[in-house]
């Protein structure tokens, strides 16, 4: 009896184990997303290192942060304040983005003399996304945020 009743508990916890995994999967796969998932105003920090690049002075420690501007349509401006090895200065640059259908995609920051390129995962239903870049000799990730979400509740009247 013991036995029984050890082994209808164990088949319970694996029944729900399988549809909480299924559920959980059939959500993931009924989210589609575009270019026009990716639109608005992004606050962002990127931080890391470049270990190689065109320019000797880039070589270095870099901190960023500032806003992105995504169309929906596949381009975005950049506008930020960096700290390269020590050298500080702020700037505006443009690129383009794609977004998969599984809402991950790719962007480019064509700044002057090289164009930088990362790899991003959309979360927070395209409320935010978190970015590495793609490049040799780089490493440097970004965290981003929508800087006016949909709900404007915090906003005063």
């Amino acid at each position: 009896m013991k036995s029984t009743r050890i082994s209808t508990i164990a088949s319970t916890f694996a029944i729900a184990a399988l549809a909480l995994g299924i559920a959980h999967t059939a959500n993931a796969e009924d989210k589609r997303c575009s270019e026009a998932t990716l639109q608005g105003t992004f606050v962002y920090t990127s931080t890391g290192v470049i270990l190689a690049a065109p320019i000797p002075s880039f070589v270095g420690p870099i901190a960023e942060v500032g806003t992105q501007y995504f169309d929906g349509k596949g381009g975005v401006t950049f506008t930020f304040n960096s700290s390269q090895n020590g050298s500080i200065g702020s700037a505006t640059e443009t690129g383009t983005y794609t977004v998969n259908d599984n809402c991950t995609g790719t962007f480019t920051e064509n700044n002057p003399g090289f164009t930088a390129h990362f790899s991003f995962a959309l979360d927070d239903n395209g409320n935010g996304f978190q970015a590495i870049c793609q490049d040799m000799g780089v490493v440097a990730t970004v965290i981003a945020r929508k800087q006016y979400p949909m709900d404007r509740s915090y906003f005063r009247n």
